[in-house]
């Protein structure tokens, strides 16, 4: 019988790499070595492993919602009839297929269910409200129309988290 491998913590080097990448995710090979001080084939190892350990989970770019025509953010807080597996699974399936809710997030509190979704504008939140409130076992809404965005996603304090001495990063 094999014991399993204990989690290797993640080295600054990692954390460097984790951090640049996620602030510049167009950065070069060749800029991204010079940045973690390594040389390009460790680097490129690093990054590889980082990918299929799961730490990078994808690459994109940050678009402007405004200029695209997606204005108005609003979040709904949505209570279930009931809080049983089969329910939420069911919620869970539907909302997937509602092109406008960007993010939907269980949560612990007054309520089940926390739904970003980014619109034109609020006609248009007016039609997708019909549809999340016939969404299986919906039985309350709540919504928060965003007046201001005050700071968006910057991406995981990485080097703030490590220069705290904090337990270390693990991989599994």
């Amino acid at each position: 019988m094999t014991t399993p491998l204990k989690p290797k913590a993640l080295d600054r080097i990692d954390i460097s790499i984790l951090d640049t990448l996620q602030k510049e995710g167009r950065i070069a090979n060749v800029d991204l070595v010079k940045k973690v001080n390594l040389s390009a084939s460790p680097c490129i190892d690093r990054v590889k492993r980082l990918e299929k350990n799961g730490y990078i989970e994808g690459y994109g770019a940050r678009l402007n919602a405004s200029k695209l025509g997606f204005g108005t953010t609003v979040f709904i807080e949505i209570t279930l009839d009931n809080t049983t597996s089969a329910v939420f699974d069911r919620f869970k399936n539907e909302v997937l297929k509602v092109p406008h809710v960007v993010e939907c997030h269980m949560v612990a509190g007054g309520f089940d269910y926390l739904l970003k979704l980014r619109l034109p504008n609020m006609d248009a939140y007016r039609l997708i409200l019909e549809q999340i409130v016939d969404l299986p076992g919906v039985v309350k809404n709540h919504t928060y129309v965003v007046i201001e965005q005050v700071k968006n996603d910057m991406g995981l304090p990485l080097k703030q988290h490590a220069d705290a001495g904090t337990p270390p990063l693990t991989q599994s």
